[in-house]
């Protein structure tokens, strides 16, 4: 991936990128945010959620998970938008300043050890209290935010999971009720 290919806002996962906009926004003075996530099929409470990070500094840096990264830990299924679409979408969103991909090979922590951010934003979910304190030695500060939306993406996608599988079952059991009576008409007839 070249950064010719995308937006200005999309580092990819080049370490060289991604220092040089930090030197330069902390050579400015300006205070820098990071945060992460998959982002798949984007809803109103990442747009939420990437505005309320945006207020804790003046230059949003936020890490996509990679599609294996992703694969890895919600299945095979996810996700459902590629990492590719996934950054360009953010690219588009005012509060965020930079998009930067993590992927699976990656050390733990790895883009928080390399940015050092000012302000880290996680929600409750993101880390345990031991995972908090271990992370306060790479950033400034750590905050965490409340959800932003009373969904999530995964419940989106189980919705229509649950409501297509309805409506297989109505459709199925029909044509298979009908397809047994047109059996058994059959026998009847000698």
């Amino acid at each position: 991936m070249t950064k010719a290919q995308y937006s200005d806002k999309i580092l990819g996962d080049n370490e060289e990128w991604i220092k040089r906009e930090v030197k330069y926004w902390r050579d400015k003075g300006k205070k820098i945010v990071l945060t992460g996530g998959t982002f798949d099929l984007i809803h109103i409470g990442h747009g939420r959620y990437l505005q309320e990070a945006r207020k804790y500094g003046d230059v949003l840096f936020v890490g996509v998970d990679s599609d294996e990264k992703v694969r890895a830990r919600k299945g095979p299924d996810r996700p459902v938008v590629p990492q590719d679409e996934r950054m360009e979408m953010l690219s588009y969103l005012d509060s965020v300043d930079f998009v930067i991909l993590k992927p699976i090979t990656v050390e733990r922590w790895w883009l928080t050890k390399l940015i050092k951010p000012d302000v880290l934003i996680a929600t409750k979910k993101t880390y345990s209290a031991k995972q908090k304190l271990e992370l306060e030695r790479y950033c400034g500060e750590l905050v965490v935010l409340e959800e932003q939306a009373t969904t999530s993406t995964s419940a989106k996608i189980r919705r229509v999971q649950i409501g297509t599988a309805k409506e297989m079952s109505k459709t199925l059991s029909n044509k298979l009720i009908k397809t047994i009576e047109e059996v058994l008409e059959e026998l009847k007839t000698p």
